[in-house]
């Protein structure tokens, strides 16, 4: 059983696809040990709660979005927790924290982000707001590995979404949103179950 760590700043969406997807035995070789958030009274830590997984609040307050010494107490709580870099995996759902290279280093291709576009492009913050500036037909999302860079990492799975003449940024949102809950458990499923494989900066399938 692999033990799984999500990290949080907001709402919750992805985390709770994440545990309904444990709940309703879609991933059956995973377990959400922890949920560790950077804010203090967010809505992710009702999801956890109400799915009886342990929370822990870091607050960040005042800190820069990079701090090493941050990382390391994040990283203590996650291996108190049993979500270990030689055992575990982190997922990043709507964290709004940028991880420090050594965070990267000690839970090497054990990170997991969720982003709202096709990387790469559209990398970073905004990402649907700067594809409908740009006039894309296709957006989407991607699931992927984290590395030192952000949004850069081996893509895991992607789903497109076709953009609409009369799309706002809200609208379009919301249907990227909705792939993100279903791309999100199935890589999180195929990674406890090893069925990935990286290969210099492709993911594939095991056979």
């Amino acid at each position: 059983m692999v033990p799984i760590g999500v990290l949080v700043s907001g709402r919750g969406s992805n985390l709770e696809s994440i545990l309904d997807a444990v709940d309703g035995k879609y991933i059956t070789k995973g377990r959400v040990s922890v949920v560790v958030s950077n804010k203090p009274s967010v809505g992710a830590l009702e999801i956890a709660k109400k799915h009886d997984v342990p929370t822990v609040v870091l607050d960040d307050k005042g800190l820069p979005k990079v701090d090493p010494e941050y990382d390391r107490k994040t990283i203590a709580t996650l291996e108190a927790h049993r979500v270990t870099p030689k055992d575990g995996l982190i997922a990043l759902a709507g964290y709004f924290r940028i991880l420090s290279p050594q965070f990267v280093d000690h839970y090497h291709n054990r990170i997991m982000n969720v982003h709202p576009a096709l990387l790469p492009a559209f990398p970073g913050l905004e990402a649907q707001k700067r594809a409908l500036e740009h006039g894309v037909k296709v957006s989407g999302a991607t699931v992927h590995f984290v590395a030192k860079e952000v949004d850069t990492g081996p893509i895991i799975l992607q789903a497109h979404v076709p953009v609409r003449d009369d799309d706002t940024v809200e609208t379009l949102s919301e249907r990227i949103l909705r792939q993100e809950h279903r791309l999100y458990p199935e890589a999180i499923r195929l990674f406890t179950e090893d069925q990935l494989k990286i290969e210099g900066r492709r993911v594939v399938l095991k056979t």
